[in-house]
């Protein structure tokens, strides 16, 4: 008999809606931008999304919480998204724009909290990365080019075709990954990043040319890694970008119970 395949819950995306708006625009909806889905799926892994348990629904009928969701699957994501609020870490807005999701933000957190009780490992992409910072009490830049000193781009219109260089340590867990090799080039969509780092977490990763946080690593026996970057929208063979397969088999075994 073949082993089960690993099963991994995806956070969602949500869409909340929007003020006099009627038909689909007046409900909520979680959704997922599937090419980070076939990142962890071309391993095969079985994906499934995680709603919230709270919303505007009219009929509920379940008694089932997130806390219930690690019993029967071995492993969390959090993808990418909208800005985490920094009413999250104890700010205001400085723009309208920048109010991010709180509602979203209380939702990761509750996942990312009962997936750790369970010992079950979580990776963090993008937003996820940030939230996972939030959550261990560190705080954002709500604007890298206003807020940080000489940036480089980390955001741009050609979206995921832009990239820059990161670079990591050698007593890094990515130069365990990665052996010799102490940079790469990946994919960055994001004007939101790390400045104040959570409590327990160290610093896998930079970016080459500012030095901004590129990935961050819970020190201890429980797996929870994020990356600023998006692996998801790295093609294979591509020469330019940091093949980022060894980190996805490092938290699928992780799933499987065996150690990093």
């Amino acid at each position: 008999m073949s082993r089960r395949p690993l099963r991994i819950g995806l956070s969602a995306r949500i869409y909340h809606p929007e003020p006099g708006a009627t038909g689909l625009q007046s409900k909520s909806l979680h959704y997922l931008e599937q090419s980070v889905a076939h990142w962890v799926m071309s391993r095969e892994v079985m994906v499934f999304m995680i709603p919230s348990v709270s919303g505007d629904g009219i009929v509920h009928r379940s008694r089932i919480r997130l806390s219930d969701y690690p019993q029967y699957l071995d492993g969390l994501v959090l993808q990418g998204g909208a800005d985490i609020s920094p009413q999250s870490y104890g700010e205001e807005p400085l723009r309208p724009e920048w109010a991010g999701d709180r509602l979203r933000d209380a939702y990761e957190m509750e996942l990312l909290h009962e997936f750790m009780e369970a010992g079950k490992p979580v990776l963090g992409i993008c937003r996820g990365a940030q939230l996972i910072n939030v959550a261990f009490g560190g705080t954002l830049y709500q604007d890298i080019p206003t807020q940080f000193d000489q940036p480089v781009v980390h955001q741009h219109a050609d979206y995921d075709k832009h990239a820059h260089a990161i670079e990591w340590d050698a007593d890094s867990s990515l130069a365990r990954l990665y052996g010799e090799r102490r940079s790469g080039g990946v994919v960055s969509i994001h004007h939101q990043a790390i400045k104040a780092l959570g409590k327990g977490l160290r610093v896998e990763a930079r970016s080459a040319e500012d030095g901004l946080i590129e990935a961050v690593r819970l020190d201890g026996k429980a797996y929870v890694t994020g990356l600023q970057w998006h692996p998801e929208f790295h093609p294979p063979g591509a020469e330019h970008l940091l093949d980022c397969t060894p980190i996805l088999d490092e938290f699928l075994n992780a799933a499987r119970g065996r150690r990093w």
